[in-house]
């Protein structure tokens, strides 16, 4: 199949109300925010959706029988959501490709069989179940593992909201111990704060790079495929931090260049995009000579 044939770069605008979008471990889940206090959504985070909707398109596939799935599966699963039997990333890539991990061959079978492969590339490194060889000296040579790193086409950015958003932190009880107390009283694991963004509009950028998509064969189809899942990327996501309805995506710009090198660079096609407060656009059509991007609302 051939592989991407032209560059592609896009944008999402999402909205937040009463929700976490994503929490911080190292500052009690609070939002992030940067020292501006702008709301922040990571790259991990956002790419962990995809990934997450992929998954559920993958399922769906499968249960056709038809052999559509061929291809479409997923390699980093979350372990709330798999769909297999895999208990690490190691064991999985053991499955599909083999034991003997390793060469150009291992690269070609792991971005045929995995889309999120093909689209944002993937380190695996893990060690060897053997153990390394003595020296003379009664050294070990060391670890005789692998490392293979594959450079995806499909990049996305940190998502940051357009104005500094307001954090409000609620402290909560549970009605029961975990465990059982000496003095039959409340263990302090019954207490904690819950935190959420009032409101606020988040944007992020991507693209899709038509060289890199030459190494991975990442095609037209996968990236359809990424189109389609982009206006949905909340649905099925909701959690005690994220209650249904409190995040949505409001619109995705698509940018389809007219070759691969593409007519602008993505910093130029980024900057005309201008998002107002409430989340609409300002119009960004014929900014760009020869180069008019496709609005689609979220789902």
């Amino acid at each position: 199949m051939p592989t991407l044939s032209k560059k592609i770069d896009f944008a999402i605008i999402m909205s937040v109300k009463n929700a976490n979008p994503n929490g911080d471990p190292l500052n009690g889940n609070r939002p992030r925010t940067d020292y501006e206090g702008l709301g922040e959504m990571t790259d991990v985070s956002l790419k962990r959706k995809v990934r997450d909707r992929m998954m559920e398109r993958y399922v769906e596939l499968k249960n056709k029988n038809d052999g559509s799935e061929e291809g479409q599966a997923v390699f980093v699963q979350s372990d709330d959501r798999k769909y297999d039997d895999a208990k690490s990333l190691k064991a999985r890539a053991e499955a599909a490709l083999g034991k003997d991990l390793g060469g150009a061959e291992t690269v070609k079978k792991a971005c045929k069989a995995w889309i999120d492969v093909r689209a944002f590339g993937q380190l695996f490194a893990f060690k060897s179940d053997k153990k390394g060889k003595k020296k003379e000296d009664g050294e070990s040579e060391g670890d005789t593992g692998i490392s293979i790193g594959i450079r995806g086409p499909v990049s996305i950015q940190s998502a940051f909201s357009i104005e500094p958003v307001s954090i409000s932190s609620t402290q909560i009880t549970k009605s029961v111990n975990a465990e059982e107390t000496k003095d039959g009283k409340r263990s302090s694991d019954t207490m904690g704060m819950k935190h959420r963004v009032d409101s606020g509009i988040y944007v992020t950028f991507g693209s899709m790079n038509p060289q890199l998509a030459e190494r991975t064969e990442f095609s037209d189809n996968d990236a359809e495929v990424i189109k389609a899942i982009l206006p949905k990327l909340f649905e099925n996501d909701e959690s005690s931090a994220r209650p249904s309805g409190s995040m949505a995506v409001k619109k995705v710009i698509w940018w389809e260049h007219n070759c691969k090198s593409g007519q602008y660079s993505s910093a130029k096609v980024h900057q005309t995009l201008k998002v107002n407060p409430d989340g609409s656009i300002e119009p960004i059509k014929d900014k760009l000579n020869g180069l008019n991007p496709e609005e689609i609302d979220g789902f």
